[in-house]
């Protein structure tokens, strides 16, 4: 095999990163770059001549402003979870997109990844078992997105109500009631999941 230059091999490698890039939703990290072969020096140089962006420590990407929020934060969180005013967002059972992302998270996870300036990340940490409980998935940016289903979103408005403003909270109680799709049986599964029963009875019992 022909040995390539170092502008063919400077054009191979950032052709494999953009590969890894778009599998991951536009991101990929520092050991995903160092796997291909390319040392740290490198990145840095990549980065200082502006060929590669920095979207925060140890995460980079190309076109880095021009992606949408949601294209980030599909690919720095795959592994997190929509939950309360983005849940309820991506519902539709508010209209105003919320500035936080609110995303549920393993608490075993490195603390680290939410130390950035945008996105805004709030982030739930929660019990790996606690974490899987009422997960589905939306199309979501270029992929899909795991969020938590109405039930369990309701469920954990209810457990978190002090941290939610309180005309939100409201209009995600009306919004629940009125859903023709919402699922009765499994809320008060989930309920007693999440220790709420007793309160999802005592604010909707008399509307369900």
């Amino acid at each position: 095999m022909e040995k390539m230059s170092r502008e063919e091999k400077t054009d191979f490698l950032l052709s494999e990163i953009k590969k890894k890039m778009d599998e991951n939703g536009g991101i990929i990290k520092t050991s995903q770059i160092t796997e291909l072969g390319v040392d740290y020096r490198r990145i840095l140089s990549w980065v200082k001549d502006g060929t590669l962006e920095r979207v925060k420590s140890g995460y980079y990407s190309f076109g880095f402003k021009e992606r949408s929020e949601e294209d980030l934060i599909l690919g720095l969180f795959p592994d997190g979870v929509l939950c309360l005013e983005s849940a309820l967002y991506y519902h539709h059972y508010i209209d105003r997109k919320p500035y936080q992302w609110h995303i549920a998270i393993d608490k075993n996870t490195s603390k680290s990844r939410f130390k950035m300036d945008y996105p805004v990340i709030l982030p739930y940490y929660t019990e790996p078992e606690v974490l899987k409980l009422g997960v589905e998935e939306i199309p979501f940016a270029s992929g899909m997105m795991k969020i938590y289903n109405k039930q369990r979103m309701i469920c954990d408005c209810l457990k978190f109500e002090e941290k939610l403003d309180r005309d939100i909270f409201k209009r995600a109680l009306l919004s629940y009631i009125a859903d023709n799709s919402k699922d009765i049986a499994e809320l008060l599964t989930i309920a007693r999941e999440r220790k709420v029963l007793q309160k999802v009875q005592s604010t909707l019992g008399v509307w369900l």
